[in-house]
């Protein structure tokens, strides 16, 4: 049984010996935690951050019992969360025991937030019913169990010692699981049924990276003078996550085999910086890069920032969009497979077939997840020739990436930047008297707003109410994806040039780059959005060191279906920085995870619950290696 250590309320545990095993795990002791893997103690606290949880966990005793165990904020010491039960997870392995813009048993996500009423997956029972902790004699003294209620009322009584085999339910989408019975193989067969299908999808996972690491790539120079003169041009303070993420993709740079790495971080923690240094890294070896991206909006924005970084260099980039006239398109393309280009920019028309490169060192890809079927084919194609690096902002949970981390290689930027304050976000009926209040704050401290209205049928009705709303030299712009070209350009950029106050525009700025100065975001009609769109859309504020504002905005006395409440609930209760992880997970539970990994591994998912899928995952994964290595062998 792999070692972890059980905390409960009310439990009896002296603070020394959670320290002792704190130690004995691997966590190292400071004056203030910072990182996973540390503990502090003040007093009657001990907080800690235990391995995968998002937050530190503060436990505070009174007199020789737990008091207290709650998830905190570490700049702020505020609590966000209660928990009844946690399990704490050895921060390295106990060679002791011999555990070599994984055992069945090990779990991989921590026994978190599970509540009276929650379904729970007892990983030799079944699915049930949580129903809290009882104390039960034996052997004379009163141990505390957990109570799972299964179908026809049975119940299991689980040792707080074996609390690990047991996680909360997800499985996305699905309110109400069917309860297991007791007594019977059916949980046996389920799990046995999950196990071959999710072996299959382990097995194209492997056969893709062993592919991939078949062919010798490019290995990159060190950094040159140039190379830390272009990093100093960066205009910001530079994070710790960022820090470590360049690190990691330049390491994959450096040496011989192909990178594909996914560099995922929250809206705004500076995944962009990443990536240009990556293309300038790849420049300076004399190769060439292609940057994709989802919008045409979001290809002009890396442009112009792309260039102004740039600049100095003699570096040539170009883009490729539909709002590049066609003679320049062509010029573009012939210089390209000439070599004569170093950085190319561009929406899914970089794939055409008529697209030629003389030396394609890296590609960038921005939002992978946005692009349709067969733009997927080809980025496979382009994985097994050149490095790949990609950029999420709506990351799938944490979990699944513990289950895919060894398959594909993954840095996470959770830091957020110097002076970033939170959103502070609002639900709201539709109201032009709070639109004109809401847009007139915000210009009367020289910003500028974002006004999303995601019907191009109505669109300019919704311009003329607003222009009538307000003050005269309030001026508005609109954008949305019939209008032609040059149009959208010559909009973005006077609005780039702050010589727009409003921009209108559909859903087409939720990929976009950050603009300081736009601090407010209205977003019309919210319940029509899924919850991952209404984070990207409210990142596209708050990038700068003032209170930012998002409103979104519901149709008057509007009949919210369930979905659409949860959604908007979850926007508001994550609000603070660096919550697009929980954004992510709550979106999947929402909508369901079929388009993550396909209508088959949703059905597994559904049947198991999605920490014992993870569990099984890397679990074939492991397998499929092993057997892999011994073929060599």
């Amino acid at each position: 049984m792999f070692p972890s250590l059980k905390l409960y309320i009310n439990q009896k545990i002296e603070m020394q010996e959670v320290i002792s095993v704190l130690v004995e795990f691997g966590y190292k002791r400071q004056e203030e935690i910072s990182r996973e893997g540390e503990f502090a103690r003040r007093g009657g606290i001990v907080d800690v951050w235990p391995l995968t949880f998002e937050l530190p966990l503060r436990i505070e005793w009174s007199e020789d019992e737990i008091a207290t165990l709650r998830s905190i904020d570490l700049p702020t010491g505020k609590g966000f969360w209660d928990h009844t039960v946690v399990i704490v997870l050895p921060a390295s392995k106990i060679h002791r025991t011999g555990l070599t813009h994984f055992k069945e048993d090990f779990p991989i996500s921590n026994f978190l937030d599970i509540r009276v009423g929650d379904y729970v997956v007892h990983n030799r029972y079944g699915i049930g019913k949580f129903l809290g902790l009882e104390k039960i004699k034996i052997a004379d003294r009163f141990q505390d169990h957990l109570v799972i209620q299964y179908d026809r009322q049975e119940k299991l009584f689980v040792p707080v010692e074996q609390a690990h085999l047991v996680q909360k339910y997800i499985a996305f989408g699905v309110r109400r699981p069917r309860l297991n019975r007791l007594g019977t193989k059916e949980w046996m067969r389920t799990k046995q049924r999950a196990r071959t299908g999710i072996q299959q999808l382990a097995w194209e996972l492997l056969t893709t990276e062993a592919m991939r690491k078949a062919r010798n790539g490019f290995a990159y120079s060190k950094n040159t003078p140039w190379q830390s003169e272009f990093e100093a041009g960066f205009p910001f303070a530079e994070t710790a996550g960022q820090a470590k993420a360049w690190a990691e993709v330049r390491e994959d740079m450096e040496s011989h085999r192909p990178m594909d790495r996914l560099l995922c971080g929250d809206v705004g923690y500076g995944k962009t910086e990443v990536a240009m240094r990556a293309a300038y890294k790849c420049v300076m070896n004399n190769k060439q890069v292609a940057f994709l991206v989802p919008t045409t909006i979001l290809a002009q924005q890396h442009y112009q920032n792309f260039k102004r970084r740039i600049e100095k260099f003699p570096i040539r980039i170009e883009m490729l969009s539909r709002l590049v006239k066609k003679s320049t398109h062509d010029m573009i393309i012939r210089d390209l497979a000439e070599g004569k280009v170093d950085i190319i920019i561009g929406t899914h028309c970089l794939l055409a077939r008529d697209i030629k490169f003389k030396d394609l060192g890296l590609v960038i890809i921005d939002e992978e997840q946005r692009f349709g079927v067969k733009s997927k084919e080809s980025l496979k194609r382009l994985r097994l020739n050149c490095d790949v690096l990609t950029l999420t902002a709506t990351p799938i949970p944490r979990t699944l990436y513990m289950s895919l981390m060894q398959i594909r290689d993954l840095s996470l930027i959770d830091t957020p930047p110097e002076n970033r304050l939170p959103i502070k976000t609002f639900v709201l009926e539709y109201d032009d008297d709070l639109i004109r209040q809401a847009i007139l704050n915000e210009i009367n401290r020289k910003g500028q707003v974002y006004f999303v209205h995601n019907r191009i049928l109505d669109i300019e009705k919704m311009r003329q109410r607003l222009v009538q709303n307000l003050p005269h030299h309030v001026r508005v712009g609109v954008i949305h994806g019939q209008m032609r070209p040059r149009q959208i350009e010559s909009t973005m950029i006077k609005f780039l040039d702050s010589q727009i106050d409003v921009l209108i525009s559909t859903a087409i700025v939720e990929s976009g780059l950050d603009i300081p100065n736009v601090n407010t975001i209205i977003v019309n009609n919210a319940d029509d959005f899924g919850l991952a769109d209404l984070h990207q859309l409210r990142g596209r504020v708050g990038r700068f060191d003032r209170p930012a504002f998002a409103y979104f905005l519901l149709p008057h006395k509007a009949v919210l279906s369930d979905e659409a409440r949860k959604r908007l609930k979850a926007l508001q209760e994550y609000s603070e920085l660096g919550s697009g992880f929980k954004i992510a997970m709550q979106d999947l539970e929402i909508r369901g995870a079929g388009n993550l990994l396909g209508t088959q591994q949703h059905g597994f998912i559904v049947s198991i619950g999605f920490d014992l899928y993870c569990r099984l995952l890397r679990e074939s994964v492991e397998r499929f290696r092993r057997i892999k290595d011994e073929i060599k062998v």
